[in-house]
């Protein structure tokens, strides 16, 4: 697919985002079932950052049990993070309570990362792609995405959605 030209104020606010150098990330898996050495999500999402000339400042992992989840999200949004990525906890079961807290807190809604994540989702997996509530916003300044926790799922979110914004996106909401 090849991506649309950006346009003359897109491309002066990316130049600016630039300057501002690496962006603080934190990361956080929900799951019920992994340990921090079986993570594979987080060692892609650190290698990934760390090319990409950011850093990770904070790594948690975490149940998904609502509790937990506004603990962290607190936690984390008090942090030198400008960024916090959630990766598990947005599907459609009863486990599934990651996306309900985020959502319930976030100020300001980023629609279009969810729709975008989902139609990039739906040309590798097709209809099942409708099951994801991946999304992003802002909360007390800070930019907090949430996307699926399969390893497929937060490479396509990075490659295709955050990796290209990061800048853009921590410029944005600091500005």
């Amino acid at each position: 697919m090849n991506q649309p030209a950006i346009s003359q104020s897109t491309h002066q606010h990316k130049t600016l985002a630039a300057a501002q150098g690496a962006v603080p990330v934190a990361l956080v898996t929900v799951s019920d079932s992994r340990t921090e050495a079986t993570d594979a999500n987080k060692h892609y999402l650190e290698a990934a950052l760390q090319a990409a000339g950011h850093r990770l400042v904070a790594y948690r992992l975490i149940k998904d049990e609502p509790d937990q989840v506004m603990a962290v999200l607190d936690e984390l949004v008090a942090g030198e993070a400008r960024i916090l990525l959630f990766n598990g906890g947005t599907g459609i079961s009863r486990r599934d309570t990651t996306i309900d807290v985020l959502t319930a807190r976030l100020e300001k809604h980023l629609v279009g990362f969810g729709e975008l994540f989902r139609m990039l989702s739906y040309e590798q997996i097709g209809s099942a792609a409708m099951f994801s509530r991946a999304t992003a916003g802002v909360y007390r300044g800070k930019v907090v995405i949430s996307i699926p926790g399969s390893p497929a799922a937060v490479q396509l979110a990075w490659e295709k959605l955050i990796a290209p914004e990061l800048q853009h996106l921590a410029w944005e909401v600091a500005r």
